[in-house]
């Protein structure tokens, strides 16, 4: 199984309209639903109103691929782009 803390460090007050912005297009939906996917969960960090965690759980590394290639994953890339100063990525490769 694959995991990844993903922290989206949001340019400053734009926090809340990203993750309303992820939501309302569904692309944590999207993102649950595809095949390999064990987790997809968005979190507030309680110190940090400007940072968004989110937590992902893939069965194996095509899964993971599989993800990154996906329509609404480009859609993700765009919003970034409106909302988002840096993305840092944490990766674990753990046992099932």
């Amino acid at each position: 199984m694959i995991v990844l803390n993903v922290t989206y460090r949001c340019k400053p007050e734009m926090r809340e309209e990203f993750l309303e912005a992820i939501l309302r297009e569904g692309i944590d939906a999207a993102c649950r639903a595809e095949s390999g996917n064990v987790k997809y969960d968005y979190y507030l960090p309680f110190d940090d109103n400007g940072d968004l965690l989110l937590v992902e759980k893939w069965h194996d590394e095509a899964a993971l691929k599989a993800h990154g290639a996906q329509p609404h994953m480009q859609r993700l890339k765009a919003l970034k782009a409106a909302y988002v100063n840096e993305t840092v990525i944490e990766r674990f490769d753990a046992a099932d």
